[in-house]
């Protein structure tokens, strides 16, 4: 419940989640820690642009990343990049999310790799004024002095990888959360 005297602080972690990983899980860890927000949500992308589509269907990326979050009151999964009509822009994202909080401050979560093509996204100027945007650095990828980030252990996961390891049979529980991999090996995604 948001507090009467200041406005609910969200952060907000968008990506195909094909699977969710660890990776995924310490960034949204991080940003609890070093932003002070009263939750992180977790926003699975539907139509892309800027990246290949996801490989499991919504429905299966929505309850591995359920199956993640169990447990932690303040990870939540915010689905509406999946409806229908979403036009799949993080603008247009950022636009609906502040409509409905009003000034409450909204932190978007990237990569230092997404974070360098920024200014090909729709609207990248308007983006930076709806949030503000927090960056995580990648190995081999320089992040300008201009962008705020904060610190974070980079990790090695990646969901391509991922991918590979779950169509070649291998052991998952080192780089999605156990039931995830559980998840993956029951319903025989990605083989």
């Amino acid at each position: 419940m948001a507090s009467k005297h200041r406005p609910q602080a969200l952060a907000l972690l968008g990506g195909t989640f094909d699977p969710v990983h660890n990776a995924h899980l310490a960034m949204a860890e991080a940003a609890l820690k070093h932003l002070g927000v009263d939750a992180v949500l977790f926003m699975p992308t539907g139509r892309t642009h800027y990246r290949a589509p996801a490989v499991a269907s919504a429905a299966d990326r929505l309850a591995m990343l359920g199956l993640a979050i169990e447990g932690n009151p303040k990870f939540r999964i915010d689905e509406r990049e999946l409806a229908p009509q979403a036009t799949g822009y993080t603008v247009d994202t950022l636009r609906s999310l502040r409509a409905e909080l009003g000034d409450a401050p909204i932190y978007f979560l990237m990569g230092s790799d997404q974070y360098a093509k920024l200014d090909g996204w729709k609207e990248p100027g308007e983006v930076r004024k709806l949030a503000e945007l927090i960056v995580f650095a990648r190995p081999g990828v320089l992040t300008d002095r201009s962008a705020r980030t904060i610190p974070f252990e980079s990790m090695e996961d990646s969901g391509t990888e991922i991918r590979a390891r779950a169509a070649r049979g291998e052991e998952l529980s080192d780089c999605v959360p156990a039931p995830v991999a559980d998840y993956i090996r029951r319903h025989g995604l990605y083989r």
